[in-house]
């Protein structure tokens, strides 16, 4: 394989401005077709298979005025005031939203009866003619503009509902630029000239900016989550950074070793470049793997980081080395003062003398760091998880303010309805029979009201409302839902959003096992594949377990337990996002595996090269830790900058893939892998020579004269080399 990625380095390279170009000219057509054809970002919460589902397919079949979307204008007067006083402008405001491309009805607050009983809070009930998923921003945008004359009286005036949660639009911190500098900080450091620094800035821009263009496009052919965009941005600046940086310091320890440009750029193209090209393979089946859900929103947001993924390894190995070429000795201009440093032999590092440190005493060591992760990665071990609702976004969202307008004048509940459906055509429950199945209902202690039924045109289907007690993420309404499931007859299925969402939840709790045994088995084969080993995959599956372990501890510890959570600009403690393990998994399993790519690949060079298990790895570990250390630092400093994000669910990955990073570029590639491969000694590298023979062979070496020894050792050998 290397071969192959020499010869694309070496093609860019040769016409470095027929590259560049290109690229350019793939960025103006790809953020052109977007800005023309591009689709709108929408979430799929349906479970298929599921209750809610298939009441929502009944009502989209024999009812559809019921199955259409549905939001809420929701008004408050001031302190003191009845909303009475100002009816003559909410009554103009809702004719307003009346005129509204897809609004079907609007009730007004004072001829629908829906007042709080202290008079001071309102809502008039907004029906659209298609589903919330498929609405939109723009007729929810022109909803609002129709509401902000009653502003002007000292009404607040204020859109919630399911649409308006569904289809809100991303909220950007802006610290995700702060991030970008900071990772520009790290890069200054770690190469010592302003032009190195800049370019995998530059390359990843260009990766983030193509990818998120095409993650539009992709919105036009189906449905994609509004949380993609971002977590596609999140991911394209870390690794988009990091495949240059790996490969511009191979190139620049290439050049210190004697060679010329040229030579040193194939080299490092047939190093460091088939390691990119594996490891962001290892990405996008990680990601890809978010198909096996089989849930939508989770399907786009794994297809969508695929996408940003592979730009980030095309611009890495077409893009980088085309500049490269241009740049030449002018990649070291604008040296910073006091960093030019002499290049030390491995012999001469701190990784070195560490490895062999870990490598001489490996027990003491692997138990340490095993239980320090372990103890970070107790708390999961009671994580809740729950959908995100309206009530854990930002305050600064109006359908924030609307769901606390709600919850104070008609009780939490009223923010979890429920939509119990009646097939009539089926055996069970008939018209006569519903106003006593609605009285056993109203009689559970966690619902606070029935609503009267609604009737489809045919007459066979009806649809009743339902109003819980408790939030919508409360595990009480859970155990309501659940009871009243238990309540309904055959023929009668529960759904609305909050059914929906929790049997959303479930269905990710029911899937993550196979999701995660699905990953670990990919990615040993690929290792295996690659190393010719049995036991350096099934390493790396347990270490990345562990350091996922350890991230997923911290995550509940901030987020659930609120720790620190004041630091975290929570306003209270919320339930770890049900999405969050399995994404998390995906995204984390990807990244820590180019870590893992990396230092084994540079291992496995210098094992061919002297048969010698303990100082392969102090020299892989001398040759790679400053590097790994760098681009930790860099992903760590880019998924910082999303904590500031108002969503719960990207706050809580920058948090976890931030700490996730640290756990794996520390703890686990400095200290467990040299201490677990100093134990297995020879063992390392055994692989039965029937299974030998059957596997392809897809080598990462770097050089063309290196020779890939065959000896065979039995499991249990643990020489020291």
């Amino acid at each position: 394989m290397h071969r192959i990625i020499r010869r694309i380095g070496a093609a860019s390279a040769h016409r470095p401005w027929v590259t560049i170009g290109t690229w350019a000219v793939a960025v103006l057509i790809v953020m052109g077709s977007a800005g023309t054809a591009g689709g709108t970002f929408a979430d799929d919460f349906v479970a298929p298979g599921s209750q809610s589902e298939q009441a929502m397919e009944l009502l989209e079949e024999r009812f559809p005025e019921a199955a259409g979307g549905s939001a809420m204008a929701v008004f408050a007067a001031p302190e003191g005031q009845r909303l009475e006083r100002h009816r003559p402008a909410i009554d103009a405001a809702v004719a307003r939203i009346g005129d509204v491309e897809h609004v079907t009805t609007v009730a007004a607050p004072f001829t629908a009866g829906t007042v709080s009983p202290d008079g001071r809070i309102g809502f008039a009930e907004i029906a659209f003619d298609m589903p919330s998923t498929e609405l939109g921003p723009e007729s929810l945008a022109a909803i609002i503009d129709a509401m902000e004359p009653v502003r002007d009286t000292g009404v607040v005036a204020e859109l919630g509902g399911d649409a308006a949660f569904i289809n809100a639009e991303p909220v950007s911190s802006g610290t995700e630029a702060v991030g970008v500098l900071a990772a520009l900080v790290v890069l200054l450091v770690a190469f010592g000239t302003i032009i190195a620094a800049l370019v995998p800035v530059a390359l990843a821009l260009v990766t983030v900016a193509i990818g998120l263009g095409g993650i539009t496009l992709l919105a036009s052919a189906m449905d994609v989550s509004g949380a993609a965009p971002t977590i596609g941005a999140m991911i394209g600046l870390g690794v988009g950074i990091d495949y240059a940086l790996f490969i511009m310091a191979r190139c620049r320890e290439n050049r210190a070793a004697g060679q010329d440009n040229p030579t040193a750029l194939s080299n490092a193209m047939g190093s460091a470049g088939s390691a990119v090209l594996f490891a962001g393979g290892v990405v996008v089946v990680a990601m890809a793997a978010l198909s096996l859900t089989g849930l939508g929103f989770l399907i786009s947001v794994g297809l969508s980081a695929s996408l940003v993924v592979l730009f980030a390894v095309a611009t890495a190995l077409t893009l980088l080395p085309a500049l490269l070429a241009l740049l030449g000795d002018r990649i070291d201009a604008w040296r910073l003062v006091g960093r030019r440093r002499p290049v030390k032999q491995a012999e001469d590092t701190a990784w070195w003398r560490f490895a062999h440190r870990v490598s001489g005493r490996p027990w003491p060591y692997l138990i340490v760091a095993s239980a320090v992760l372990f103890v970070l990665a107790a708390p999961a071990l009671s994580m809740e998880t729950g959908f995100p609702d309206a009530g854990d976004d930002s305050t600064s969202t109006t359908h924030r303010r609307a769901y606390d307008l709600l919850a104070e004048g008609f009780g939490p509940g009223f923010n979890a309805p429920l939509l119990l459906v009646a097939d009539l055509r089926g055996p069970g429950v008939d018209a006569q029979d519903l106003p006593a199945l609605s009285a056993r209902i109203a009689a559970d202690p966690g619902i606070a009201m029935v609503g009267e039924p609604r009737t489809s045109p045919a007459g066979d289907t009806i649809v009743v409302p339902t109003i819980p007690t408790t939030a919508p993420t409360d595990a009480a309404t859970s155990e309501t839902l659940a009871r009243v499931r238990e309540l309904v007859p055959a023929n009668v299925s529960v759904s609305g959003l909050t059914a929906m969402t929790d049997d959303l939840t479930e269905q990710l709790g029911d899937t993550l096992p196979i999701f995660i045994a699905a990953i670990l088995a990919a990615s040993f084969l690929l290792l295996m594949v690659v190393f010719r080993s049995i036991a350096v995959p099934l390493k790396a599956a347990v270490m990345n377990l562990l350091s996922i372990g350890g991230a997923y501890g911290v995550v509940v510890a901030v987020f659930q337990w609120g720790w620190l959570k004041d630091l975290f600009n929570l306003e209270e403690p919320i339930p770890i996002a049900s999405p969050l393990p399995t994404i998390f998994f995906a995204v984390l399993f990807g990244l820590s595996m180019d870590y893992e790519v990396f230092l084994l690949s540079r291992i496995r060079e210098n094992y061919d090269a002297t048969g010698d298990t303990t100082e392969s790895v102090a020299r892989g570990i001398a040759g790679t830790g400053r590097v790994i250390t760098s681009a930790a630092l860099i992903m760590t400093v880019v998924f910082l900058g999303f904590i500031a994000n108002p969503s719960p669910l990207v706050k809580m990955l920058g948090l976890g893939l931030s700490t996730a990073i640290v756990l794996d570029a520390t703890i686990v590639r400095m200290v467990l892998v040299p201490a677990a491969m100093a134990l297995l000694g020879r063992a390392n590298w055994w692989l039965p020579r029937w299974l030998d023979l059957r596997l392809p062979h897809v080598g990462l070496e770097g050089a063309d004269d290196v020779s890939r020894r065959s000896e065979q050792v039995p499991a249990g050998a643990s020489g020291r080399g």
